[in-house]
């Protein structure tokens, strides 16, 4: 078990051309390789620089690359003009597009004793280590899974083997993984490195992964000081556990943000490109609900949304039983054979209700009042309310107009935000790590 490459600090500030001898260095460890598949992340991850470092790994490899395999997930395919946006100089025939319902071998199950801890007792069952065929049988010599580690509703943080065993997972292992991370709590699972589920995959990943010739190129991506743009702050290279921890742990300090005290009305934006449905969009509830003050409210501006699931199929489950609290959703499973075939999709309810705890006001581009009313929401005009919060005069953090104070949120994707004493409530302090937040008014 290796590390080939480790940089990153708050502070760092990694350019492509250090992106490129990064590479070059861990490249030059492996040696020479025949038969190369990359996993990258699919568009919603744009900004995870997974694109630039797809890219270059393909220079370096060339005609060795035979395979690019998007993690999908249960998320639609990327189009053309995505494609050719993130990944510009990849020959477009060397795209696979991974089918999570009917292209994926199951490769072991994790015993069901540890599932029904993982889920208090919720869930009895084995959970079923899956991944695409292609990646499994293809015979290649090196497996190269590109994405960027933030925290993560459902996994505490992202990537590592998650983007195998659920960006190129089957059905049955994503919905058990979501519903395993409901059941559990969303609150007690972001922004934290070990957790229940964590260590399902990490199991899975110690008894049935052995046998690929996995590298992963992990990112951590921050905000660029000032600016209003990005900066690449972490680039670790390895193929243990030992890699995704480094990353993890400089994300911890990068994209999680303690406030110093409950917000009383947020306002999110979500970018037209990359959120396109509540299924995505609702990262807006996920990452801030542990700041939200009880009674508050979190206006989500979202240009883009146009439809609730990514899957047509989740898309009419969200519409029949809408967004609400967890007895809810646990009382329709009991009666519902349909959300018990779809447990990412009951999770994906779970996760997007408040509790009852704060409002969540929606004003999406492309969906009406009776829809997003219909799931449990309430409606604003996406106009009015951008005339009302222009994110272009916003700052990140706490605005104060003279008339109220509203906390913003450019891209929820990229961060995690809490009270601390909130976060104590729900497990353990994470220790150092979190930033505090320095634009709050007195």
């Amino acid at each position: 078990m290796t590390i080939y490459y480790a940089r990153g600090s708050p502070q760092d500030v990694i350019t492509p051309r250090d992106a490129k001898e990064a590479l070059d260095v861990a490249f030059e460890k492996l040696g020479k390789r025949e038969k190369v598949c990359i996993v990258p992340p699919d568009y919603t991850r744009f900004h995870s620089r997974a694109g630039m470092l797809t890219q270059l790994a393909y220079r370096h490899y060339g005609e060795a690359v035979k395979d690019v395999m998007p993690a999908l997930g249960s998320h639609e395919p990327l189009t053309e003009d995505e494609r050719e946006r993130m990944f510009e100089i990849i020959p477009a025939e060397l795209f696979r597009v991974h089918d999570w319902r009917n292209d994926v071998v199951t490769i072991g199950h994790v015993p069901a004793e540890v599932v029904k801890e993982a889920s208090c007792g919720h869930l009895d069952v084995p959970w079923p280590a899956q991944v695409n065929r292609l990646v499994w049988e293809g015979g290649h010599d090196l497996i190269l899974s590109i994405g960027q580690v933030v925290p993560h509703e459902v996994m505490g943080m992202s990537n590592y083997n998650k983007n195998l065993f659920v960006g190129l997972g089957g059905k049955d292992a994503i919905d058990l993984s979501h519903f395993i991370g409901a059941c559990y709590g969303m609150e007690r699972m972001m922004g934290r490195v070990d957790n229940p589920l964590r260590r399902i995959l990490n199991r899975a990943a110690d008894d049935f992964l052995q046998k690929l010739p996995l590298v992963y190129v992990l990112t951590v991506i921050g905000p660029a000081g000032n600016s209003g743009g990005l900066a690449l702050r972490g680039l670790f290279i390895g193929d243990d556990e030992e890699c995704f921890n480094a990353a993890a742990k400089l994300s911890l300090e990068v994209n999680f943000t303690l406030v110093p005290r409950p917000i009383q009305k947020a306002v999110v934006f979500l970018d037209r490109d990359e959120f396109k449905s509540t299924w995505l969009g609702n990262k807006s509830i996920y990452r801030t609900r542990m700041a939200m003050a009880d009674g508050g409210e979190l206006i989500v501006m979202a240009p883009g949304v146009a439809k609730f699931g990514e899957d047509p199929d989740i898309d009419a489950l969200i519409r029949r039983y809408g967004y609400r609290t967890t007895p809810e959703i646990m009382e329709f499973l009991k009666k519902a054979l349909e959300l018990q075939k779809s447990l990412s999709a009951a999770a994906h309810l779970i996760h997007g209700s408040s509790e009852g705890r704060f409002t969540i006001t929606y004003c999406p581009g492309g969906l009406t009042r009776e829809d997003v009313e219909g799931v449990g929401f309430n409606y604003a005009p996406l106009a009015e309310m951008m005339e009302r919060y222009p994110p272009s005069e916003m700052r990140e953090g706490f605005n104060d107009n003279g008339e109220e104070t509203v906390f913003f949120v450019s891209n929820p994707a990229l961060g995690l935000w809490a009270v601390r004493d909130r976060l104590m409530r729900e497990g353990e302090d994470q220790g150092g790590g979190a930033k505090e937040e320095e634009q709050a008014p007195i």
